[in-house]
């Protein structure tokens, strides 16, 4: 399978979940991957596997973006897919009333800073073939309100946005560089492992996390890598600004099921 031969693609939060499938996915393809993560030890480990180059990489950072374009000048592929909830430490509030303005910068700093450095780092060392793909990990959170959780909903929107600014941009620029966004929903990541657990309630969690998804059922990081691929590739080479929703049928209609 060479969908992805002779391109170099670079993948932000690469150590695990969607990020890791992502890579994989790639790697599989046969790009040259790039795995970037803050989190080195599996970060390190996924790139042994798949015999690739791993970079140490804050988003949040625009120092270390500048140190990658230093050392990585030209790209063909960048999966902005590096995020966080705001919950990954402790609970805190992230309501419109109680959450605190450091927490909403902090998840906004990695959301949607990471990606406008990591679009601009992009467009840069794209520019010299004129050529690239741009692939935003946007959510279906970014497209409906999330009470609970505005911070991320803020940052995912703005994702969604960003990405039609830079892909206006591009073209005015002449350049072929697409960049593109992906939402999905309830994948199954690490991420909801505390919720699910690991005993005998397992399934009938899952099963309520997902009773208002109509397929009932959490989608994989290996399907969401699936859509990365095409947008990485040339078969999309006429698909830009647009977003994909990955959310098992929940935003085509209502939450309540049909009589």
């Amino acid at each position: 399978m060479t969908r992805l031969k002779n391109k170099t693609c670079l993948v932000t939060g690469a150590a695990s979940g969607i990020g890791a499938a992502i890579a994989k996915a790639f790697h599989a393809e046969g790009a040259t991957v790039l795995v970037t993560d803050i989190d080195d030890a599996p970060g390190q480990a996924l790139a042994k596997e798949l015999n690739c180059a791993y970079h140490h990489l804050d988003v949040a950072s625009e120092e270390d973006w500048a140190a990658l374009e230093t050392s990585r000048p030209h790209l063909d592929v960048l999966v902005n897919n590096a995020g966080i909830t705001g919950f990954e430490n402790q609970i805190v509030p992230h309501d419109p009333e109680n959450a605190s303005l450091n927490d909403w910068r902090s998840v906004h700093a990695v959301n949607l800073d990471g990606t406008f450095l990591g679009c601009r780092y992009a467009i840069r060392a794209m520019r010299g073939k004129g050529a690239g793909s741009i692939i935003n990990m946007s959510s279906r959170s970014g497209l409906v309100g999330i009470p609970g959780a505005a911070a991320y909903a803020s940052s995912k929107a703005a994702i969604r946005n960003h990405t039609k600014s830079v892909a206006l941009y591009c073209a005015q620029q002449g350049l072929n560089i697409r960049c593109n966004s992906i939402h999905p929903a309830a994948i199954l990541t690490p991420i909801w492992e505390p919720m699910i657990g690991d005993g005998p309630e397992r399934e009938k969690n899952m099963a309520a996390l997902v009773a208002d998804t109509p397929m009932k059922r959490f989608g994989t990081p290996e399907e969401v890598a699936a859509v990365a691929v095409l947008l990485a590739s040339d078969e999309a080479a006429y698909m830009t600004g647009t977003e994909f929703t990955m959310d098992g049928g929940l935003l085509a209609g209502s939450a309540a099921s049909p009589g």
